[in-house]
């Protein structure tokens, strides 16, 4: 009874953990969703608010909002591309790991110019845009540079699997129409094909032929009397037997009925 007890217990125990597993793993998911669509909310909040600032406000405080929005426009897209290629392809780390240290540059950047978003000096601003339009533009252009290289080369292998693809393809559609390949190669020597197989078989027919007897020599002619004329006399041929033997009549003439002791005389007929 003891032994019942304890295996209850020890499946109890066992079903609570794996509940509280299942539960743990369900909430960190719902967290990470949760704050996956937090942080694309408050991007996309940010995104429409320094475009609202760059076409709201004129002068230096607008367009150091439109090299903010540039810079993070670039850096997102690039980012996304590479994690992408990532998994497909084990080269595209490296590049992810050389972005990852450019992003470090891109996020001290942004720092800097949202604090001088709210600088109230538009002089000292002024002074500073060029220097922080030439790093914004260097960082974006490096940035874009990965984005296209990662996608060329994966577009690069697209390319090659297709027409290596495409080769099999042509390969066993011809493989599927062998009678076309055979034909093909038969068509010219189909034509000679037949007088080429009556030349070889006509001297073996010679060879197979009997010999035919010779025929056989002209009767000579008998020595004949001064005054007559000379007669030609042929061998007896089976026409001329026949002619000097008898004809015989086409049908026999029918025998005569044997009589019997026990038949009756035959009466004469009556002429009356």
């Amino acid at each position: 009874m003891a032994e019942v007890i304890a295996v209850i217990a020890l499946l109890f125990v066992l079903f609570v953990a794996l509940g509280v597993f299942a539960t743990v793993k369900v909430v960190g998911a719902a967290k990470r969703s949760a704050d996956k669509h937090i942080t694309q909310a408050r991007r996309t909040v940010e995104d429409h608010t320094l475009k609202a600032k760059a076409l709201g406000r004129p002068g230096p405080a607008g367009e150091v909002a439109q090299l903010r929005l540039t810079l993070r426009t670039s850096m997102r897209a690039t980012q996304e591309a590479l994690e992408a290629l990532a998994v497909e392809d084990g080269s595209v780390k490296e590049s992810l790991a050389l972005f990852q240290r450019l992003s470090a540059h891109g996020h001290e950047l942004d720092a800097e110019l949202r604090r001088l978003e709210s600088e109230p000096d538009r002089a000292t601003l002024a002074a500073r845009l060029p220097d922080l339009r030439e790093r914004t533009e260097r960082i974006a252009h490096s940035a874009d540079s990965l984005r296209w290289a990662a996608r060329d080369r994966a577009r690069r292998f697209a390319d090659d699997d297709l027409d290596s693809l495409s080769t099999q393809i042509d390969m066993e559609a011809g493989a599927l129409r062998h009678w076309q390949t055979a034909e093909s190669e038969s068509s010219p020597t189909a034509s000679s094909a037949p007088s080429a197989a009556r030349a070889a078989s006509e001297p073996a027919r010679a060879a197979e032929a009997p010999e035919r007897p010779a025929p056989p020599p002209w009767p000579e002619a008998p020595a004949t009397e001064p005054g007559t004329a000379p007669e030609q006399t042929w061998p007896d041929t089976p026409r001329t037997r026949q002619a000097e033997e008898p004809t015989r009549p086409a049908i026999s003439p029918a025998a005569p009925r044997p009589t019997y002791p026990w038949q009756k005389k035959p009466r004469p007929e009556s002429t009356t």
